[in-house]
């Protein structure tokens, strides 16, 4: 990160490194041009921030990519229904998507979830085996926030009291990072959170959470007590960094077979409801080339449309409105957001994941080109814009 480091020295250093590279004939090439085995042999490394650390970053052939650390925080809901009575058979989304005629449920494809960590005795994960670890160092990955729990359910939840709230409901393996606390997370523990899931064998990683640029701005304003401006230059240098580490760090995963495909929320910043009336790009991590950015779409008597608060330029969209869920203390939930969005999609993921390792196919090109490729705008209102929704609604396989 060229400029005035020792402004930053003492915070986090993002280091994305790939071991490899040291022995090839060529240490410049490309994750896309590499053997599979060598592509997926990247790792993360935390350093601090100093002129001599970032010396020998910027001369190592090993590191392809490196940037601060920045806050991330939760994609809040825009809404929360509070419990909602049970109601017998599938919710909207498992519907809309196509789960509930679709003949796979996702039997031997593993998820991650990284999020505020899941209920783990609730109802609807019985018989699934969730691996878990917490990022955030509170000794626990026990969702204290809820949104975790909801997200978990639309995956791979089984039916509460009688509704249908998982997509792939025959998952049996979960991974679940917790890198949210009540303070937030930040991108260093993302990245690590991402490679952790791979390493334990996620095919599909979920994440609805963003980076926190105001609260980073805010940071060094109070903390290194930096002018506004100058905070402002700096925290879009680090901004840049992590969209760049992100997507290196995909591209390092899709050129692999075996690697995971990840699917994240583009957050609900937008108002096209509001006088006057404004959308917001999709929010990084989801802004980085390679992640799935998930859009939000919600009921009208048109058929279904963009959510007013979802953010534009998504690559698909899933219904994100009213939609029920697993919720703390055992029942169900109702939450709004591109956050309830995003699991529909990693569901419908699973759903394909399951279809393409039975063809000897999966892999994550292959898994993105059919959940990208398949996506439709039937049953959605007429004047939708691509820009707001991407390819189309998800759709789960069928044959």
């Amino acid at each position: 990160m060229p400029g005035p480091t020792h402004v930053l020295a003492g915070e986090k250093l993002i280091v994305l490194r790939a071991p490899a590279r040291a022995v090839l004939p060529e240490p410049n090439i490309g994750p896309a041009a590499l053997p599979a085995e060598t592509a997926a042999d990247v790792r993360v490394d935390i350093d601090e921030i100093t002129p001599a650390t970032l010396r020998s970053v910027a001369a190592d052939p090993t590191v392809v990519g490196f940037g601060p650390a920045m806050p991330m925080r939760l994609v809040e809901p825009t809404a929360r229904g509070g419990p909602a009575p049970a109601a017998a058979g599938p919710t909207w989304g498992v519907a809309a998507v196509g789960a509930t005629t679709s003949p796979f449920t996702g039997t031997g494809i593993t998820v991650a979830v990284l999020d505020t960590g899941i209920e783990p005795d609730h109802p609807a994960f019985t018989g699934v085996t969730l691996v878990t670890k917490d990022f955030t160092g509170n000794g626990s990955a026990h969702d204290k926030n809820g949104h975790g729990t909801h997200c978990a359910g639309t995956i791979f939840g089984r039916d509460v009291g009688g509704t249908r709230i998982g997509v792939a409901r025959g998952v049996t393996r979960a991974l679940i990072g917790k890198v949210l606390g009540p303070g937030g997370g930040g991108s260093d523990t993302i990245a690590e959170a991402i490679l952790w899931a791979r390493d334990n064998g996620a095919h599909v990683i979920s994440m609805s959470l963003g980076i926190d640029f105001p609260g980073y701005v805010e940071g060094l304003v109070t903390e290194r007590r930096l002018p506004i401006p100058v905070a402002t230059s700096l925290a879009l240098r680090a901004y840049t960094a992590n969209i760049k580490l992100f997507e290196t760090l995909s591209q390092f995963l899709t050129a692999g077979v075996g690697q995971p495909m990840v699917v994240a929320a583009t957050g609900n910043e937008s108002g096209r409801h509001r006088t006057p009336p404004f959308e917001i790009d999709v929010a990084p991590p989801a802004a980085a080339t390679g992640i799935i950015a998930v859009g939000a779409l919600g009921r009208t008597p048109r058929g279904q449309a963009v959510a007013p608060f979802s953010n534009a330029r998504a690559t698909v969209s899933a219904p994100g409105v009213d939609i029920e869920s697993a919720g703390l203390g055992g029942g169900i939930e109702s939450m709004s957001g591109t956050s309830m969005a995003t699991p529909h999609v990693a569901g419908v993921a699973a759903l394909w994941a399951q279809k393409l390792a039975a063809q000897g196919r999966l892999a994550p090109l292959v898994l993105q080109a059919k959940l990208i490729g398949e996506a439709t705008f039937d049953g959605l209102a007429p004047d939708t814009d691509p820009a707001d929704i991407g390819a189309g609604l998800v759709r789960a396989p069928q044959s």
